[in-house]
């Protein structure tokens, strides 16, 4: 059998069910990820002559492959949210960020030294790459397409939404730690000063400035620009959402700032130029579809690697590790962060369960295993690779659901004979 023919095949059928799998899932507890999780594993255990999608053996390919899907994941996140940047609006964000998410990674990293026995960068590396929520495969528990009204989400699809598209970005620092020590040992002397100088200050500061620029640039552009034949919203064409992600990535990764921040601080700047503008809607079409499409691809790469023999190097103690994130850690780091936030508490349980890891988990493992020698990698993806399942199989059987009760509850706390201070918490909210 023709591995080429059957890739093509395989690339069709996937496109083809990227396009019918959504309708037929909606409202149902199974979510798309799972069913091509399930088709990849399916076909790569055939005879079909497919080479294994081996990510430490491909680690380049795997680190482009996801950065771009990523990247599209972010632009798409941040052209949806219809709620400006405000620090009292983005409390829940800021919350997730500043408190969940570095308690995350200290708490992987601490047990993955102590407990699962990696030594202490592979350690750091785990926590770094396992601390970001994921933007691609997030769908079902995200806001939906962009609306003219501000502050329509809900807390709990905002949060999460608004916490994927910039954690990605923040968890960077993290992991050009886990590298430096991997390179020159855990004597702070050794990289600290230049870690704290550029890979935090410089790096993060060039991120947001250069995706303000660059989004107000292409804001102007789009919508103010001095002719009619370059008022590109005019002409409603989408493919546009991919040339600002690569704009806004490339040029702002060109002056070595975090371009994962850039995308996501680019779409918010495009949005915020004209917010009730229907290009937006034209703009998130496409990045959506494209980040469908990318997803298929690495889901069914990842399903490959699965029955290739990704988890063959998993240790009990790493096993253990990587759930406790998920079921423990996690919940209890969200909840943490969220006490005194916007949102009722069985929403604030929400936002802390349904934190999914996925592509951007094997991105910085990937970027960072070829940019420095980790010990134990293997094992690294292996647990990677089981939160990963976990996740989408749990995260997916769940979003449905649990996000339907959520919905059913907040219906009946606002009918007529609602108490008055949970109206005027709403309102405080949406303040």
């Amino acid at each position: 059998m023709d591995p080429v023919a059957v890739a093509f095949g395989l690339v069709g059928v996937g496109a083809l069910l990227a396009g019918v799998l959504p309708r037929v899932l909606e409202h149902r507890p199974l979510s798309m990820p799972i069913a091509f999780l399930g088709l990849g594993m399916l076909v790569f255990l055939l005879p079909t002559g497919l080479p294994v999608p081996d990510p430490l053996r491909y680690s380049t390919i795997a680190t482009h492959l996801t950065e771009i899907g990523v990247i599209v994941a972010l632009m798409g996140a941040g052209l949806k949210i219809d709620r400006p940047f405000g620090r009292r609006r983005w409390s829940s964000t800021w919350r997730m960020l500043a408190v969940a998410m570095p308690l995350c990674i200290a708490a992987v990293a601490v047990l993955g030294w102590w407990w699962a026995g990696l030594v202490p960068a592979a350690a750091l590396l785990l926590g770094a790459a396992l601390a970001p929520t994921d933007p691609v495969l997030a769908a079902d528990v995200q806001v939906g397409e962009p609306t003219d009204v501000e502050d329509s989400e809900d807390e709990v699809r905002f949060a999460l939404t608004s916490e994927a598209g910039l954690n990605d970005g923040l968890a960077f620092p993290f992991v050009y730690a886990a590298i430096a020590i991997a390179a020159a040992g855990l004597a702070p002397s050794g990289w600290l000063a230049h870690w704290l100088t550029l890979d935090v200050a410089y790096r993060l500061a060039a991120g947001v400035a250069g995706g303000l620029l660059i989004g107000w640039l292409l804001g102007k552009l789009f919508f103010r620009a001095p002719t009619q034949a370059l008022r590109l919203s005019r002409h409603a064409e989408g493919f546009l959402a991919i040339a600002a992600t690569f704009l806004a990535y490339g040029l702002v990764e060109m002056i070595h700032g975090y371009g994962f921040l850039a995308v996501f601080v680019a779409a918010r700047a495009i949005r915020s130029a004209e917010r009730s503008h229907e290009f937006h809607q034209v703009l998130h079409d496409f990045a959506e579809q494209t980040e469908r499409l990318l997803t298929v691809l690495l889901l069914l790469l990842f399903g490959g690697a699965v029955v290739g023999g990704l988890l063959a190097p998993l240790t009990w103690p790493a096993a253990v590790v990587g759930l406790a994130l998920v079921f423990v850690i996690r919940p209890l780091a969200g909840w943490l962060a969220l006490r005194g936030a916007p949102g009722r508490p069985a929403e604030h349980w929400v936002i802390a369960l349904f934190g999914i890891r996925g592509i951007g988990s094997f991105f910085y493992l990937a970027y960072a295993t070829t940019h420095a020698d980790f010990p134990q990698a293997d094992l690294l993806w292996a647990t990677v690779g089981l939160v990963v399942i976990v996740s989408v199989v749990l995260h997916g059987v769940a979003a449905t659901p649990v996000m339907q009760l959520l919905d059913r509850s907040g219906q009946r706390e606002t009918e007529p004979g609602a108490a008055e201070g949970d109206r005027d918490d709403r309102a405080a909210v949406a303040g």
